[in-house]
């Protein structure tokens, strides 16, 4: 019986209650957003391939980062934008667990190279004279590496426990994208057994990242606190602020969603919000960060931006010089 599908397929509902006569604007919307994320890691991945002097390691890890998020963006967005723009949802049994291992996937390595990312950032500031030999090229490609290669075992774990039960309550997943618990909660069958090692899976990855990067962070203000300059305290704090406020953009919903879902299931503790609350939620952890990572991370960095001003100068000489 655990092994029958009732089901050929799976709908992506996206916000359940929105009128017919918004999709275009959604979808637009949505458009945009994914657009956004191509072009912005985009720029920083050519800028990165074609200047030597982004070829280290803190730049390793965001053009890693960047290579993730447009991943992500790429499985997570196509489907919920084709949702509104064509009104069609649909997404086939075997593409809708492909796909969820893909969002689990990108989402692990993104929350751990956010942790290496920090990890650097506290080397820099906390030991700049021990930098280079702490954050060295061999290094920083281990993390890198470890990063790709841990982020495996969840996503991988989900997909093989979950595709084989049986689903039967429905096919329209109340999600922007196929997501493992709207999946598990359209089965009929006993879900805790099923939630409960998902859970742990993602707050071990979820957490541990995040007290890492509070760990860093923490020792960067007290660093920050004991340099003498007033100027030097205000420009590490205006660089900081906004990778802080990405971060908990990133993990803070997420763990809320989780663990909502957890305490519902396993201890009958209702957190209750609507269904398209949940959806705004899921879209502001998921798909507001790829878009603005390249911003915060890479074209606010001074060494990018002159190296951006650098190389269109080049092209607005060289097209200029093309005229007749």
């Amino acid at each position: 019986m655990g092994n029958i599908t009732f089901i050929k397929d799976f709908v992506i509902s996206g916000f359940p209650g929105l009128q017919s006569r918004y999709y275009g604007i959604v979808s637009a919307v949505l458009f945009f957003v994914y657009v956004c994320t191509l072009m912005g890691n985009a720029v920083f991945m050519t800028l990165f391939v074609l200047s030597k002097s982004l070829q280290k390691p803190v730049y390793y890890c965001i053009v890693n980062l960047a290579v993730c998020d447009v991943l992500f963006s790429t499985t997570a967005l196509p489907k919920i934008i084709s949702r509104y723009w064509f009104e069609d949802g649909s997404v086939s049994f075997l593409g809708c667990f492909i796909q969820m291992f893909f969002v689990h996937y990108f989402g692990a390595v993104t929350a751990r190279l956010l942790s290496v990312m920090a990890i650097d950032r506290y080397a820099a500031i906390c030991f700049p004279l021990r930098y280079h030999s702490i954050m060295t090229d061999r290094n920083v490609f281990i993390l890198i590496f470890g990063c790709w290669i841990l982020g495996l075992i969840g996503p991988l774990m989900m997909v093989i426990r979950a595709y084989p039960l049986p689903y039967c309550a429905g096919n329209t997943i109340v999600h922007c994208y196929c997501d493992h618990i709207a999946i598990i909660a359209l089965a009929c069958t006993t879900r805790e057994d099923y939630v409960q090692p998902a859970f742990i899976n993602s707050m071990i990855v979820l957490l541990g990242s995040l007290a890492i990067i509070v760990f860093s962070y923490c020792a960067i203000i007290v660093a920050v606190l004991r340099i003498s300059s007033a100027q030097g305290r205000l420009k590490t704090f205006s660089t900081c602020s906004p990778q802080l406020i990405i971060i908990a953009l990133f993990f803070l919903p997420r763990c809320f969603y989780y663990a909502s879902y957890y305490l519902n299931i396993v201890f009958n503790i209702n957190i209750k919000f609507s269904a398209d609350v949940q959806v705004v939620i899921i879209v502001l952890y998921s798909l507001l960060p790829p878009m603005i990572n390249p911003f915060i991370y890479c074209l606010r960095t001074e060494e990018v931006k002159k190296i951006l001003l650098t190389k269109l100068q080049r092209t607005k000489i060289g097209v200029k010089s093309r005229r007749p």
